[in-house]
């Protein structure tokens, strides 16, 4: 197979499941964070995951509010991206898969860890940048709600440790570093 092919397919693979991974991802996330689900955005998440999640629903129930049955497609579709992406792979080099099912399951939640803290980290971007351009004009939207809901759980305990100083608010940088170190000591632990 050429190395365009294998590329291309590899490339259509991580787009096609990095998409509805985020999805579901968002999903669980809006969940544990109490957002509105009455929300544009939010609704819109809810009605592209729901097709699996439904009938995964009645087998998978939640526990102590958690919602298992996102997770375990979350873990489920991670996986599936990876074998996949390894198969093409080694079907461009002649060779059989390097991992074992076991191996690509840690590789899976291991992958799965990191997408949720660049979730955050993005969250978070996107909400500084939005406050300098649109400080008080953000209320009324839909986008500027659901990122509210997903940063203030992290952003209240950093303005608990270090509040507003002369109407500055360094809380996200607080944040942002301790996600930043969280994403090496992941990247450390791995190796």
């Amino acid at each position: 197979m050429s190395a365009f092919l294998v590329d291309a397919g590899i490339f259509l693979v991580q787009v096609v499941f990095g998409i509805y991974i985020l999805a579901v991802l968002l999903r669980f996330v809006l969940q544990i964070v109490r957002a509105d689900f009455y929300n544009p955005i939010s609704q819109f998440v809810v009605a592209l995951t729901n097709p699996p999640l439904k009938p995964l629903r009645r087998i998978i129930p939640g526990l102590f509010g958690v919602d298992l049955a996102s997770i375990v497609l979350l873990i489920a579709l991670q996986w599936l991206e990876l074998y996949l992406i390894l198969l093409i792979g080694s079907s461009g080099a002649g060779t059989g898969l390097p991992y074992s099912a076991l191996g690509l399951l840690v590789a899976a939640v291991i992958e799965l860890l990191r997408l949720t803290i660049y979730v955050f980290l993005f969250a978070i971007l996107i909400r500084v940048v939005l406050s300098w351009v649109s400080p008080y004009g953000a209320r009324g939207n839909p986008a500027a709600s659901i990122l509210n809901s997903l940063t203030d759980p992290l952003l209240r305990p950093a303005r608990r440790l270090l509040p507003p100083m002369q109407g500055l608010d360094l809380s996200p940088i607080i944040v942002m570093v301790g996600l930043s170190l969280l994403l090496l000591a992941i990247k450390h632990l791995v190796r």
